[in-house]
């Protein structure tokens, strides 16, 4: 058996989420483009006699902070040292930042054995929007200028390039401002299942309520488990908890401000 390492393109990271899909992990329609956006050198691969059989994101979003993600074997390859090679690589990669990961539960013990270290609870939240009447979430198209601050301040790095993809088509952004000042937002981004929202970032337990309500369809939101009042208003319209991860992170936690994230953008890339 010979393996390799090599950093992904575009069709393998396409790839790899098509494995998220069969681990049951619901990534979005069109995940791939923004995501290699976020970092073109940021995936890798471990193939044998020129087949993938492991991968794993490994994004730096600057020179403080990464996020590990879609860290997956393919089943017919399992136990053989290949996810592990993957894993080194984008450790290595990352080098000494801070590195983010939404760990699963039964995974959480492993990392941490790694230095991960616990800072938050998610709980996956699914239910059917229907449109409410007099909503005002929908203010038009938001551009990376009008929520690059607000989005900053609650995301530990900055990710212009991503962000530039994953405003636009096929995705919905919507937004809140007053007097000008962008105060929420919130990207619904087309899935395998329904679709997801994400980010969702407001300043109040209402803005965010706001936003939603101007949507409709089946759609799933990871929340933040410290939020329970946002919990209790998403139970309120009916959406029940699914599974649940763990923000862990590697070093010194990032700046953020949490109390305003009602939704994480992603478990893939933070």
């Amino acid at each position: 058996m010979s393996r390799t390492i090599r950093n992904l393109g575009l069709a393998e990271i396409g790839t790899l989420l098509d494995w998220a899909a069969a681990e049951g992990w619901n990534p979005g329609l069109d995940d791939a483009v923004a995501f290699h956006a976020a970092d073109p050198h940021g995936f890798f691969g471990a193939f044998v006699d020129g087949v993938m059989v492991a991968g794993i994101s490994a994004v730096a979003y600057d020179d403080c902070f990464g996020f590990i993600g879609l860290y997956i074997c393919h089943p017919d390859w399992r136990g053989k040292g290949h996810g592990r090679a993957v894993w080194d690589a984008g450790m290595a990669y990352l080098g000494s930042r801070t590195i983010g990961l939404d760990g699963v539960p039964e995974q959480q013990a492993n990392y941490a054995r790694m230095g991960f270290v616990g800072a938050y609870d998610t709980i996956r939240m699914s239910g059917v929007l229907g449109p409410v009447a007099g909503a005002a979430g929908a203010r038009g198209q938001p551009g990376l200028t009008d929520i690059a601050a607000l989005d900053r301040a609650c995301f530990p790095a900055r990710r212009d390039e991503f962000l530039r993809h994953w405003l636009v088509p096929p995705h919905r952004s919507i937004f809140h401002a007053d007097a000008g000042h962008m105060q929420a937002y919130a990207v619904l981004r087309p899935c395998r299942d329904g679709a997801k929202i994400g980010p969702l970032f407001a300043g109040t337990t209402p803005m965010a309520f706001e936003l939603v309500s101007s949507l409709s369809g089946p759609v799933h939101i990871d929340v933040p488990a410290m939020h329970t009042d946002w919990l209790a208003a998403l139970r309120q319209l009916g959406f029940t908890p699914g599974f649940s991860t763990r923000r862990m992170y590697r070093g010194s936690p990032p700046q953020m401000d949490l109390s305003r994230v009602f939704g994480v953008t992603t478990l893939e890339l933070g």
